[in-house]
């Protein structure tokens, strides 16, 4: 393992992706677009880099890329801490909190009862409102408004359903331990009705958290929709600890019915690369929707990091990114209806020309650096053909020595991120890895979206059918892109790389 050096931790300070000034966040919580402005909560420690003293943080924006840091908005007290949850514009005062004329912003929350409270060890659901556009939060009275007697029932993402069956309030949860979705209903938010439960099924080698629910068009079609069931785990991600899986099927109001399951009840490890991930990477976690985007889009952010090594990565005085922001859409992939992913175009709509754009080149038995295309923080657009390598791709963030090599295995179908040599693997045993995910030529070619910043790599693969997302911790100088083939030849059909500092 490679220990850092000369290194310093504010080295990795993301240019594109949101970190808190100088404190702990994990989970994105609340994520909702109200009166122009973006709002982004997370679970937050205010008074350290570490987990603990679970707080929501928060952060706006006007765009989804440059965020300002706000007060903390709903605060841990001795009495409770408060984990993950969802926000609602509650637009009709269903829930009384606000007046015909100032409608509230509700927050729906876990609280996790600490020792001084009665209800010490518990879980259990509770409400916040705001009367001034999500600043300022006074905690209900009521609360909690719905328990289950649970140690471990959490994350509830609540959404405005109109449809068959009626129009309410429905809260999906989890009770982590059992992997279960439970759904509920409301009219005011504040008194809620049992609907139905949805698992185990497909991966349950870790606890189920922080799910979320919401129909999409298929391949751009209004009049066919399919609903989405994405809900985290950990550990037991396809290439180890941390991910989020997904569903895909119909929610009749009151019961969601997956046409994508593949095992039920206990998981099959041998079938853990068939089914369906929101990112195959070890560093994208609890990923939830924005309520109310514009335009009806469907934006999801995802914690960028892993419980096998959160408190450890090498970053002062912040610790964790959060993933740069994607639109879901519903696409049919080989004759099966998958979420495809892409980052907005806002975080790349800033007019930068690219500075390398390669004409095909053939590589056979070799690494070519690409010496006009050394960055920290870019886009590079690769496609390629297959000839007779054994492996393809690049080498970015290196330096001679280190680099992080993203590849294309095309006998075993497998695209490869390996970070072993990524810079400093070396704080936590689990970090140094090579991850892998299944992928397949479309019309011949393999095509690569790769975003790097100061402490990241996401890969788009395929125009976003496939997402494979790492941390890395690069020396500052390591800046270096080269393109390989090994064991045989491959051609690098074109090459774009756009600086976004």
């Amino acid at each position: 393992m490679t220990a850092v050096t000369t290194t310093h931790p504010e080295t990795f300070r993301p240019a594109l992706h949101y970190t808190a000034r100088n404190t702990w966040l994990n989970d994105p919580n609340g994520l909702i677009h109200h009166q122009g402005l973006y709002h982004l909560y997370y679970q937050n420690n205010p008074f350290g880099n570490t987990w603990g003293n679970m707080s929501w943080g928060h952060a706006t924006s006007d765009n989804l890329v440059d965020w300002t840091e706000q007060a903390v908005a709903i605060a841990c007290d001795e009495q409770e801490d408060i984990f993950s949850g969802s926000i609602v514009f509650d637009s009709q005062n269903s829930s009384g909190f606000g007046t015909e004329t100032t409608p509230p912003l509700v927050a729906i929350y876990t609280s996790a009862y600490k020792e001084a409270s009665p209800l010490h060890g518990g879980q259990a659901q509770s409400l916040a409102y705001s009367l001034d556009g999500g600043f300022t939060w006074e905690k209900y009275a009521g609360n909690p408004v719905l328990t289950r007697n649970s140690a471990n029932f959490r994350d509830p993402k609540v959404f405005r359903y109109d449809g068959r069956a009626g129009s309410y309030w429905v809260m999906a949860a989890v009770e982590a331990h059992d992997y279960k979705v439970v759904l509920y209903k409301s009219e005011d938010l504040k008194t809620w009705e049992h609907l139905s439960d949805f698992g185990p099924a497909n991966a349950t080698g870790g606890i189920w958290e922080c799910p979320d629910l919401f129909a999409l068009p298929v391949d751009g079609n209004p009049l066919e929709l399919k609903w989405v069931l994405t809900v985290n785990l950990n550990p037991g991600g396809p290439n180890g600890g941390s991910a989020g899986q997904y569903f895909t099927g119909d929610f009749d109001g009151v019961q969601f019915t997956s046409d994508s399951t593949i095992t039920s009840g206990e998981q099959d490890p041998d079938r853990l690369q068939e089914y369906d991930w929101l990112d195959w990477g070890r560093d994208y976690y609890a990923a939830v929707s924005f309520s109310d985007a514009p335009d009806g889009r469907r934006i999801m952010i995802g914690w960028m990091n892993n419980w096998d090594y959160a408190n450890q990565i090498p970053t002062s005085p912040w610790r964790s990114p959060m993933s740069l922001p994607r639109e879901l859409s519903l696409a049919t992939v080989d004759g099966r209806t998958r979420l495809v992913q892409n980052v907005v175009e806002e975080a790349v709509g800033r007019d930068e020309a690219p500075e390398v754009q390669g004409a095909p080149l053939h590589l056979s038995g070799e690494t070519r650096p690409i010496p006009a295309a050394t960055g920290t923080v870019q886009v590079i657009e690769a496609e390629f053909t297959a000839g007779t390598a054994e492996e393809f791709g690049l080498i970015v963030r290196g330096n001679g020595t280190e680099g992080t090599r993203i590849g294309i295995n095309p006998a075993q179908g497998r695209l490869i991120l390996d970070r072993t040599a990524s810079g400093d693997t070396g704080f936590h045993d689990g970090f140094s890895s090579v991850d892998t995910a299944p992928i397949n030529a479309r019309d011949g070619r393999y095509q690569l979206k790769i975003y790097l910043d100061h402490c990241s790599v996401e890969v788009f693969a395929q125009n976003g059918e496939l997402v494979l997302t790492d941390l890395i911790f690069p020396e500052k100088t390591s800046t270096g892109v080269s393109i390989y083939a090994h064991g045989g030849s491959a051609t690098l059909e074109s090459l774009t790389i756009t600086p976004l500092a």
